[in-house]
């Protein structure tokens, strides 16, 4: 795998590609401190090397990283914590508290994914995770914070896509780094009059519609200046409208699910109600890609969020 150079996103955060499924699919960030140096999302195993390789290019020794801050621990943000953790010494991991113990024994988080994915390709795309020892954890629950020495972080408890998802705040910056809780906005879409392009992601298997409309209410009330996405990069500017933008992709996907037909073809059915629901915001919002190139973008998504809308429909007392 070859490692691509951090870039420079915002004074002091630095971007990784994590090397997941294609390029400028997942990212990772470097936040440099006067003090020391923060890692935020760690991808999966497969990224560690791309990480080290961007802290000898910034010139951050190892030691020199005090915390590894995974938004939730879904694998595609935290898979790789447990390796990463091995080549920092002086650093703690800090996690959800609903998501902390399964960066301690992450069996079951391991269990979940295969179940979704399948064991085979889980292998494949992540690894097996590696346990973090229980003393280098620290469990940040709503309004935790650290400084970085001339760079406070601040944890906002996030649920909507998860239960074990928080947001950061970066005060230098006023920049949230969002895991998956403002959605997802590739690159590739960028270049029309309406600016980039945003939707949601409803991966399995605790999407909440009104918690994560009131995540997006929150984090918009704090006048933030710039997204950091993990899917995919910063977004700088009209941060309202593109909140404004998630809530309605909310509502559709709602709508999209509960119009599907029970049965055995219900997955399909979502899936395609989530297609069209995606042309038709990709046309309105003026993206300049041809939409077969879009549709192939955003084609993982649609088979994820299928699947987390199903499960929704199934959870009791939705």
């Amino acid at each position: 795998m070859t490692s691509q150079p951090a870039s420079e996103v915002a004074p002091g955060v630095f971007l990784v590609d994590t090397g997941y499924l294609r390029p400028r699919l997942a990212a990772c960030y470097v936040v440099r401190g006067r003090d020391s140096a923060a890692i935020v999302e760690t991808g999966h195993f497969k990224t560690v090397p791309r990480l080290l390789a961007a802290l000898r290019q910034l010139g951050i020794a190892r030691e020199a990283v005090s915390h590894v801050i995974v938004t939730h621990v879904h694998l595609d943000h935290a898979g790789g914590a447990g390796a990463l953790m091995r080549e920092l010494p002086r650093a703690t991991l800090v996690a959800h508290p609903r998501g902390a113990r399964h960066m301690v024994d992450p069996a079951k988080l391991w269990a979940g994914t295969v179940a979704v994915y399948g064991e085979a390709a889980t292998s494949s795309l992540y690894g097996e995770p590696v346990p973090v020892p229980a003393e280098r954890v620290v469990e940040a629950p709503d309004g935790f914070s650290l400084d970085l020495g001339a760079r406070p972080l601040r944890f906002l408890d996030a649920p909507g896509h998860a239960k074990h998802h928080f947001v950061v705040f970066d005060e230098a910056t006023r920049g949230f780094f969002t895991g998956d809780s403002f959605g997802l906005s590739y690159r590739e879409t960028d270049g029309g009059p309406n600016g980039p392009f945003f939707c949601i992601s409803t991966t399995p298997v605790q999407f909440d519609p009104p918690a994560l409309h009131a995540t997006l209410d929150r984090m918009l009330a704090e006048r933030p200046l710039r997204v950091f996405l993990t899917h995919y990069g910063c977004v700088e500017g009209n941060i309202d409208a593109h909140g404004a933008a998630l809530h309605r992709s909310i509502d559709a996907h709602v709508r999209v699910a509960r119009a599907a037909p029970p049965g055995p073809g219900r997955h399909e059915a979502i899936k395609a109600g989530l297609t069209a629901q995606l042309r038709a915001d990709l046309a309105a919002h003026g993206v300049p890609l041809p939409q077969a190139e879009s549709l192939e973008v955003f084609g993982n998504d649609l088979e994820l969020n299928a699947q987390g809308l199903g499960v929704w429909l199934d959870t009791p007392a939705r």
